[in-house]
C-alpha cells in the first residue's frame, strides 16, 4: 500500500472518529427527549467510545502491516461497525426498542420490523468489530516482526 493511500485512510479514520465523537455529544444533549433515555445514554456512550477508537486506530494505522486489500477491508469494517453501533442504539432509543439489549432497553419493545432492523445491525456490527479486532492484532503483530 502506498504511503499516500495509508496516510489518506489514516486521516479519514481520524476524521470519522472525531465526527462520531461529535455525534455522540449531540446525542447526549438529546437523551431526555428519547422514547428510552437509558438507550439514549447507551448510544451517547457508544458513539463517544467508538469515535475515540477510530481516532486511535487512525493514529496507529501505519503500524498495521496488512496487504492493501486487507487494509481496505479492515478500513471498511471499522467504519461500518462503529457507525452501525451508533445507528442501532440511536434507533432503539428513538423507537423505544431493543430486545437484544435487555438492560439498556429497560423492558421496552418495538414493532417487529424495528426489532429486526436493530437485530440485523447488532449482529452485523458485532461480526464486523470481531473481524476488525482480529485483523488489527494480526497486522500489528506482523508490523512488529517486520520492524525487527
Amino acid at each position: 500500500m502506498s504511503n499516500d493511500s495509508t496516510s489518506q485512510k489514516s486521516q479519514l479514520l481520524i476524521e470519522a472518529g472525531v465526527l462520531l465523537f461529535l455525534i455522540g455529544l449531540v446525542i447526549g444533549l438529546a437523551i431526555p427527549a428519547f422514547a428510552n433515555p437509558r438507550m439514549g445514554l447507551s448510544s451517547h456512550l457508544e458513539s463517544i467510545l467508538n469515535g475515540m477508537f477510530l481516532v486511535l486506530i487512525g493514529i496507529v494505522w501505519h503500524r498495521i502491516a496488512l496487504s492493501p486489500k486487507g487494509k481496505t477491508i479492515l478500513w471498511g469494517l471499522l467504519l461500518y461497525g462503529t457507525f452501525a453501533n451508533m445507528t442501532a442504539t440511536l434507533l432503539a432509543s428513538i423507537w423505544g426498542a431493543g430486545n437484544m439489549m435487555p438492560i439498556a432497553a429497560s423492558g421496552m419493545q418495538g414493532q417487529p420490523w424495528q426489532e429486526l432492523a436493530i437485530a440485523a445491525l447488532l449482529v452485523s456490527l458485532a461480526l464486523a468489530m470481531i473481524a476488525s479486532s482480529i485483523l488489527i492484532l494480526v497486522g500489528l503483530r506482523k508490523g512488529r516482526t517486520n520492524s525487527n
